[in-house]
């Protein structure tokens, strides 16, 4: 609290004490314990209209995901290059019917299966790409 420890505390409690006097130290003494009631009784209403105009209540709000502490760019990163990017195809999924679409078009046109897969290679910057004839 304000970089002050216990025993300086007490101690600028003390000195507080006998600057103000005992004469004025119960009336000084309700002046705080009003000021701790209003700030409370503040805090509680700002709660209450948060909860009004907003619609949640705060102690049911999970905070930990709102923690700014979860989005560390390096474990985010290291989270996505270690996942695992085979996935299980299900049958009748996307993946088996395109198997599927090829098989048959594998049986009507065989020249597709007997031709070497194409390579891509870069450009030097500058240097215009070939024209394509077996693309169209």
């Amino acid at each position: 609290m304000f970089g002050i420890n216990g025993p300086e505390f007490l101690l600028l409690l003390l000195i507080g004490i006998m600057v103000i006097g005992p004469q004025r130290l119960p009336e000084y003494t309700q002046k705080l314990t009003n000021l701790v009631r209003e700030v409370r009784r503040m805090a509680s209403g700002a709660r209450e209209q948060i909860k009004e105009e907003v619609g949640i209540d705060i102690d049911e709000v999970d905070w930990r995901k709102y923690d700014p502490r979860q989005y560390d760019p390096r474990r985010i990163i290291k989270e996505a290059l270690l996942e695992d990017t085979t996935k299980a195809v299900s049958p009748g999924g996307p993946a088996s019917a395109a198997a599927a679409g090829a098989a048959v078009s594998g049986a009507v046109d065989q020249s597709a299966a007997t031709r070497p897969a194409r390579t891509f290679e870069r450009l030097p910057v500058g240097e215009a790409a070939p024209f394509d004839t077996e693309a169209t």
